[in-house]
């Protein structure tokens, strides 16, 4: 029953309630970035090494051929994101605790073992990314740096508390700015981007086609769907307990609060893809330099091409989204499992509350490190992990779009027409993007 309030009390309570009502002015500029959180995180997640290292080979291969590929799947990656933020919202569970309710074990372990197969191996390219990076500044071999990025992030993820945790990767997403300004440090030709941003270019080359898939699967990623639905939860959680005793906001409006998130989220995303693709376009293709596989590279091909201060902040950019990244790839697994077996699981859990989910968070960062010394090529695996999630993520997105439709779970929220039009887009384009690959591996 609603709390029953006189006097000033009831002067408090109109004071807590205008706080849910449209804002005006600065107050709703104000509003817009205190909303902004796992959809912004989820978003700006997506570009860690193994995307960066994409996008610098397209746009390397292909010049500006590519960005237009920014534009087709940014409305396709929001609307199954914000599909799982949705299943987050309303059913109050991730979406593997989701497929344990109202599934068969199968489909849920189906999807569990795709997300860690996928996870385990970009967790892995992320981190020797990483260390790749921060050699090329400090000098230190990559093998000593791998073990030193591993504890720091897993010390974020176990220690610190939630809002903690939350705030140090709100802050982390303004790393991904250092792209656009070296974008800009690398003049680009104006006219030939914007006939490489509305004129799709498309060739059914094993590389172009290896490259395509690639880039779908760093945009459309298998662990963001995971983490987005469980992240909404905890975050709905956190804010309840926060405000305890005061106006709890209904679901139409967190569902439009989240809608705003998970929106503001993707584009940062794609805003960043769009120019490190630009970046390469303008300085490695330019030069010839159309073999380039990697960021490391990239970064090391621009210092003389576009002067140290893009080098610079390319490598900068590189080391600090991958500390964004790996935290959301550990916790998404982490998530999953905890949820599957029906564990206590959040970030923020107490390590001796949440053993479990903690246990799967510190295996997964171990074995993504072990694979680092496994005479495994860490390097090649930043661009080979996309190109895994863009063969793994079709079948999830269909469980996402049976799950959305679900009256059971979803009640009056199930989806509408564009959320199954642009989520059937994304199913059906990775699918043939998957086939043709394959189909040109083999022919």
């Amino acid at each position: 029953m609603p709390k029953i309030f006189s006097g000033p009390d009831r002067r408090a309570q109109a004071r807590q309630e205008r706080e849910y009502e449209a804002p005006r002015g600065k107050a709703r500029v104000r509003s817009f970035f205190r909303n902004l959180g796992p959809g912004l995180i989820t978003g700006a997640a997506d570009d860690d090494p193994s995307g960066i290292s994409t996008y610098s080979q397209a746009g390397a291969a292909f010049g500006y051929g590519m960005l237009w590929t920014a534009l087709i799947s940014l409305p396709m990656m929001s609307a199954v994101q914000l599909m799982c933020a949705h299943i987050g919202l309303v059913a109050k569970r991730g979406l593997a605790s989701v497929l344990r309710e109202h599934y068969s074990r199968t489909l849920l372990w189906f999807a569990c073992v795709l997300l860690l197969i996928g996870n385990t191996i970009n967790i892995a390219a992320d981190l020797g990314g990483m260390a790749a990076a921060a050699s090329m500044l400090t000098g230190i071999p990559s093998p000593l740096l791998t073990p030193v990025f591993t504890a720091i992030i897993l010390s974020l993820l176990v220690f610190a508390s939630y809002e903690a945790m939350t705030g140090v990767l709100k802050w982390l997403t303004l790393v991904l700015f250092a792209y656009i300004f070296a974008a800009f440090l690398a003049k680009p030709d104006w006219g030939d981007v914007i006939r490489g941003t509305f004129v799709p270019h498309f060739e059914m080359s094993q590389r172009f086609l290896l490259t395509f898939v690639a880039i779908l699967g760093t945009t459309i990623s298998p662990y963001l769907f995971f983490w987005q639905a469980a992240h909404e939860v905890e975050a709905t959680q956190a804010h309840e307990a926060k405000r305890s005793g005061q106006p709890v906001r209904s679901l139409h409006r967190e569902l439009r609060i989240a809608r705003v998130d998970v929106l503001a989220g993707m584009f940062v995303s794609n805003l960043i893809m769009y120019f490190i693709i630009l970046t390469a376009g303008a300085t490695l293709h330019k030069a010839g330099l159309t073999d380039v596989e990697t960021a490391q590279q990239a970064a090391q091909a621009l210092k003389p091409i576009a002067g140290p201060a893009a080098a610079l902040l390319f490598t900068l950019g590189l080391i600090g989204t991958g500390m964004l990244g790996v935290p959301v790839l550990a916790g998404s697994s982490a998530y999953a499992v905890a949820e599957a077996w029906d564990w206590k699981a959040g970030m923020s859990a107490k390590p001796s509350v949440a053993r479990n989910f903690y246990a799967v968070i510190v295996l997964g960062m171990l074995a993504g490190m072990a694979l680092n010394f496994a005479h495994l090529n860490a390097i090649r695996m930043l661009i080979w992990s996309a190109v895994v999630n863009g063969l793994l993520a079709p079948p999830l997105i269909v469980i996402i779009l049976i799950v959305c439709n679900n009256e059971r779970v979803m009640g009056e929220h199930k989806n509408g027409v564009w959320l199954n039009v642009l989520g059937g887009m994304a199913a059906l384009l990775m699918t043939g993007a998957a086939v043709a690959l394959i189909w040109a591996w083999f022919r």
